[in-house]
């Protein structure tokens, strides 16, 4: 493609250089360029693009895409300025990879909590209608039933703009994706098409990033902001910042709540470790998930399936043989009669909602165990506050290292023990070694007890001072009961 046709829908400030010059790849890493690509030079929040240009040059890079121009320029090489790489990149890289995102039903899922489970039970939805689907999340991407790892919860723009085009190469006619507040922040998911958004819920989280809750919240509402007039807009009318997502949206807006009026609306009729039977927009189904968030998460795919013309009986017929995500609430019984649950817990209030989903099944017969820790080099703040939540509703705590990277895993223990006053430390016992934490909790659970381990789900590693070990959860408590 020529260089000139990549720059259609970004506004250059200057042009030094030939325009007509065939590129071949577009690329934001340096070490990935190869002959005739373009090199955006992005000011990262840890790495400066611009001080790997002349690498990039030596490699093959034909042209750059950058904010401030070098001072000695190479000979055939084109530089073209712009105010904002960020806001250009996603643009150009649409143009590249043919503007899949327009050839696809894209929808995407933001909020803190509830983003895995809701994209990836659409896909499942989809796929069980017949359709090839793809999935963009943090647990995997998939393209049409072929995983392919995943690194962040959002791609950057250039290989999210190569996923979705191999999802067209294939014949997908739906993708869903989780959207991050870093992603939107950052302009990643720019120059997408969206058929449609939905908003979960807001609770603390990256503050270590955003600094302010208001600008947590005002990415995530970014994200609808941009929506299109022919796009829809659903909403978890249940959270307060529910209709701040949406007051600003071209989109058609539709509510959905287990409390209140909405235009897709759930009532939990039981519940049991096995699944919950609930009432949808007056019909009752039963489901293979348990807690009052599940029934929000599962109203939301309902609400969307809806949006995107499917028959509402068949949406439940097929809601009702879906299965939760790899390590949501996952169960795994003990040979000794108690049970315990893996799930990716790592906020306060994603914390609150499983401990409330063990409780509502146990109706108090039988304690609550519950391992946890606290990311390293993230939001700080958030630390005292998870220990808090897990001392108010568990019987016995172990707080325990959970992914440290760059950071003792003491000191982050420490950081969140500060939280607890000396009556709620009587409950408490920390253990650095997740694996023997894991091992405490299971001697000490006893028939009909709950073990809630929390903080990774499905993740298999522990990130500890930039490495990653193999890790798994699940994993460890097979071991332990296998013993």
């Amino acid at each position: 493609m020529k260089l000139k046709d990549l720059l259609k829908n970004i506004k250059p400030i200057d042009i030094d250089g030939d325009t007509e010059v065939e590129i071949t790849g577009v690329n934001i890493d340096s070490r990935r360029i190869e002959s005739g690509h373009l090199f955006v030079a992005i000011k990262g929040t840890q790495v400066d693009g611009h001080k790997f240009i002349s690498k990039a040059i030596t490699l093959g890079a034909k042209a750059i895409l950058c904010e401030d121009m070098p001072n000695e320029k190479t000979d055939n090489v084109t530089y073209i300025k712009v105010e904002s790489t960020e806001d250009s990149v996603g643009r150009v890289a649409t143009l590249f990879y043919g503007d899949p995102s327009s050839k696809l039903k894209l929808v995407g899922v933001t909020g803190t909590n509830g983003k895995t489970t809701i994209a990836t039970l659409l896909y499942n939805m989809f796929r069980k209608f017949g359709y090839k689907c793809g999935l963009l999340s943090t647990v995997c991407n998939y393209i049409d039933g072929e995983a392919i790892p995943a690194d962040h919860t959002t791609p950057d723009p250039i290989e999210l703009n190569q996923l979705l085009s191999k999802m067209v190469e294939k014949g997908c006619e739906y993708a869903f994706m989780e959207c991050s507040s870093h992603a939107i922040a950052q302009k990643r998911i720019g120059g997408l098409k969206f058929v449609g958004g939905i908003f979960t819920n807001l609770t603390r989280d990256h503050l270590d990033y955003h600094k302010t809750f208001e600008n947590y919240r005002d990415a995530k509402k970014a994200f609808f902001d941009g929506l299109p007039k022919n796009a829809f807009a659903i909403t978890n009318a249940d959270d307060k910042n529910g209709m701040v997502m949406v007051q600003n949206t071209k989109a058609t807006i539709k509510t959905y709540s287990t409390r209140t009026i909405a235009d897709f609306k759930a009532k939990l009729l039981e519940c049991h470790f096995e699944g919950m039977y609930l009432d949808i927009n007056g019909k009752e189904v039963g489901v293979q998930f348990i807690g009052k968030f599940n029934v929000s998460n599962l109203l939301a795919v309902y609400g969307t399936a809806v949006m995107l013309g499917k028959n509402p009986e068949d949406i439940l017929l097929v809601l009702s043989t879906l299965k939760s995500v790899s390590g949501r609430l996952e169960p795994i019984s003990s040979p000794n009669g108690f049970t315990a649950i893996v799930d990716y817990a790592h906020t306060p209030d994603a914390l609150e909602n499983v401990l409330n989903a063990i409780h509502e099944v146990l109706n108090g017969n039988g304690n609550v165990i519950t391992v946890c820790g606290a990311g390293g080099n993230r939001d700080k703040g958030k630390r005292p506050l998870m220990a808090q939540e897990a001392v108010k509703q568990s019987d016995k705590v172990i707080i325990t290292s959970d992914n440290p990277r760059l950071e003792e895993p003491q000191d982050i223990i420490n950081d969140m023990l500060a939280g607890l006053n000396s009556l709620q430390m009587k409950k408490v016992i920390s253990i650095v070694d997740r694996k023997e934490a894991i091992r405490t909790a299971c001697m000490l659970a006893k028939k009909g007890d709950v073990i809630l381990v929390a903080g990774k789900g499905h993740e298999d590693y522990q990130d500890i001072k930039g490495v990653k070990h193999h890790f798994d959860d699940k994993e460890i408590l097979h071991e332990i009961f296998k013993n």
